[in-house]
């Protein structure tokens, strides 16, 4: 098992080119069970989760050529309903090909999902939005076992105690595409990657419209043909190393980046005081002048993303005056914090609240990951701590970061991997 080395204080600066959206692609990779035609997605990065997700598609009976950021998926042999526990105990995301399995097959039998620990986020809205759909859904023995002697398009309100759920809105709206008659989903996630992957259905001759909106309709569709599709760039990586330009006091144009879909913290950043410039694919950010305290709610698409929660805290713990972080949509995901502090910070956690009160300085320590934003944040403070930082647990950066440190060393940073 590897784990990063960074010696801190390094100026960053140079030209980095965003990935495919790791949240676009797992989905987008899931709708291939839709069809037995071959589909070919393009921009696809090569993550562990990524990887994960085509071991599941292989496990399900597909055929999978994946090479230079370009998989082509296609039928080798009858479909299988059940996903296996020991593929998809280890990614949440991989829960979502319960909805294309019943939609094409009318069967599934998928393990309850893993993933991340930050909290708990339940499969009710999946459940409920399915069994809408006219599917008779159990849980047994930890699989969800769903089955429909025809699938009928329905409302279904989606809305859940946190906000909407985007993976909740995928499986309906998958499943949906080969129901018979009108599906119309009300509180639908509005994120990026929920668009993304309605863009790829309509390819593949599904009838969509209001994708990107709370309301989304679908009339259903006998069958899905192939397609090909190109996977968005990834808003959160695009967003941390935004932060890693600020936090060294760099100068990094981000090319690849839709900058239309980090409204809300290009938002607080300036409000933050910092000056962006971009055009339609690319921004430059350099920090000119002091940082000023910020307060940040997360939010469902388009408020604050929870992905960049524990990256912003990190640039917060270096500017002066005190933040407040509150996480709405995962009350829990603040594992990051006792890391952080390890390292010279000064945060409190009060419930859903993070107060930062920003230090000087941070101090290289060992530390550990516990989940994969909080990895990244962590990389960001080693970035600008004095002396070695050391950071257990990498395989979770691995799972949303394409060749992160990589990156990071075009840009200057002194970083490097060695054995536990």
């Amino acid at each position: 098992m590897d784990k990063l080395i960074i010696e801190g204080g390094v100026r960053l600066k140079g030209e980095v080119t965003i990935s495919g959206a790791k949240n676009a692609v797992l989905p987008i990779l899931a709708a291939t069970l839709l069809t037995d035609d071959a589909c070919i997605i393009k921009g696809v990065p090569d993550l562990r989760d990524t990887n994960t997700m085509l071991k599941i598609l292989k496990s399900l009976g597909k055929n999978v050529e994946f090479d230079n950021g370009v998989a082509i998926i296609s039928q080798a042999k009858n479909t299988s309903h059940i996903a296996d526990y020991k593929l998809v105990s280890t990614m949440r995301a991989s829960f979502c090909v319960l909805g294309p399995l019943l939609g094409k097959l009318k069967k599934a039998k998928v393990s309850l999902p893993g993933g991340c620990i930050i909290g708990v986020r339940p499969v009710d809205l999946h459940i409920k939005g399915l069994r809408a759909l006219n599917a008779e859904i159990n849980i047994e023995s930890g699989y969800v076992v769903a089955t429909a002697s025809k699938l009928k398009g329905a409302e279904v309100y989606l809305g859940g105690v946190y906000g909407s759920s985007v993976l909740a809105t995928d499986n309906v709206m998958m499943a949906a595409c080969l129901a018979q008659g009108k599906t119309i989903i009300e509180s639908a996630a509005c994120e990026p990657e929920v668009f993304d992957l309605a863009e790829f259905l309509i390819k593949m001759g599904a009838k969509i419209k209001g994708h990107g909106t709370p309301t989304i309709e679908i009339e259903g569709v006998k069958q899905l043909h192939g397609a090909q599709h190109k996977i968005i760039p990834d808003r959160i990586e695009a967003g941390t190393f935004i932060l890693a330009s600020l936090l060294t006091g760099g100068d990094i144009t981000i090319k690849n980046i839709f900058p239309r879909h980090l409204g809300a913290m290009i938002d607080k950043l300036q409000e933050a005081g910092v000056d962006i410039k971009s055009t339609d694919n690319t921004m430059r950010v350099a920090l000119k002048g002091k940082l000023k305290p910020v307060n940040i709610s997360t939010l469902p698409y388009p408020g604050f993303p929870t992905d960049m929660q524990a990256q912003i805290m990190s640039l917060m713990a270096i500017t002066p005056g005190i933040s407040v972080i509150t996480e709405k949509i995962y009350p829990d995901r603040f594992m990051h914090v006792a890391e952080l502090n390890r390292m010279g910070a000064h945060i409190q956690r009060e419930g859903p609240y993070a107060i930062v009160s920003g230090v000087k300085e941070l101090s290289g320590a060992p530390v550990m990951a516990s989940d994969l934003r909080a990895s990244a944040s962590l990389v960001l403070a080693g970035l600008v701590a004095g002396g070695k930082t050391s950071i257990s647990r990498i395989y979770h950066l691995e799972r949303g970061y394409e060749f992160m440190e990589d990156k990071l060393r075009v840009l200057g940073a002194k970083i490097w991997r060695e054995k536990e």
